[in-house]
């Protein structure tokens, strides 16, 4: 959970968590701030030998863990572009023709910070004569993982939940 000490406008010891974390409250000054979900996106890249393309991550949370391109959704971005920029920001790849797969709630714990989020993920065939340059503050290395049943997926070293799942309705999608 996520707390608070002082109040972040006037400095009051009073500053009250609510709502398991997600809204905070000062009673001296008025100050009220919720935690609300941030958006992100995940990309699964795939060949033409049902692989997909995972990152090693190059830092916390989960380094060393595979991991699918994507991050954050920026203000004033659609998901669509979202995944467009952190596509090439991550992998060096320009990716369109984007076809949206699902979504789900992700936990995000970042510096013992706790963020919420919904991750949604999208879909596009590895462009053809592209070379793979990874983002070395994101990426460590990538590496491609043959996808072709429920036990491929579940034996992954998935640094997150949200992916495993994305992955899995990605395979019903394409079976």
């Amino acid at each position: 959970m996520n707390d608070f000490k002082f109040c972040p406008m006037c400095g009051s010891r009073n500053i009250q968590t609510l709502m398991n974390g997600r809204k905070w409250l000062c009673p001296d000054c008025g100050f009220d701030l919720y935690n609300n979900t941030a958006s992100a996106v995940g990309i699964i890249i795939h060949n033409s030998g049902n692989e997909v393309l995972f990152e090693v991550r190059a830092k916390e949370p989960r380094k060393g863990y595979l991991a699918l391109p994507g991050g954050f959704t920026n203000a004033d971005e659609s998901a669509e572009q979202a995944a467009e920029r952190e596509c090439m920001e991550e992998t060096g790849l320009s990716i369109k023709n984007l076809t949206y797969v699902c979504s789900f709630p992700n936990d995000y714990e970042y510096k013992n910070i706790h963020y919420k989020t919904c991750d949604l993920f999208f879909s596009a065939g590895m462009p053809e004569q592209m070379q793979l340059k990874a983002q070395e503050t994101e990426v460590q290395s990538f590496v491609w993982k043959k996808i072709k049943t429920e036990d491929d997926i579940q034996n992954l070293p998935l640094a997150f939940s949200s992916a495993k799942k994305s992955l899995l309705c990605w395979l019903q999608k394409n079976a």
